[in-house]
């Protein structure tokens, strides 16, 4: 279970974010989107990160438009904020991402 004391400084998010070049700090969260190729391609990434949250037992938001899928962690309890597990779970979405032979876009806007 992540608590309060387990959120990122600003510092360390910074030295995270380093790591994760597909990935953003936005929206009180990380945030990327992933263009594939097709519309099946995103479904199977979908279903990739679905598998990869139940293993972890971490869940991110989803949000699926054709062949872009858009992607955010955050710690619910631990108030929303970005924590290790989110770290660790964008990581393992980028493994994964690369695998689907998908393309990070993490300048690309949630919700637009």
């Amino acid at each position: 279970m992540t608590g309060k004391k387990d959120v990122l400084t600003r510092e360390r998010l910074d030295a995270v974010l380093a790591g994760l070049p597909d990935w953003r700090y936005r929206l009180g969260g990380l945030v990327t989107m992933y263009k594939t190729p097709t519309a099946a391609a995103a479904l199977e990434l979908i279903a990739a990160v679905g598998r990869l949250a139940e293993a972890q037992n971490h869940h991110p938001d989803l949000e699926w438009r054709y062949n872009r899928v858009f992607i955010r962690y955050t710690s619910h309890d631990a108030g929303g904020e970005v924590t290790e597990r989110d770290a660790a779970a964008a990581a393992a979405a980028s493994e994964a991402a690369g695998q689907a032979g998908a393309t990070a876009q993490p300048e690309a806007q949630w919700n637009t």
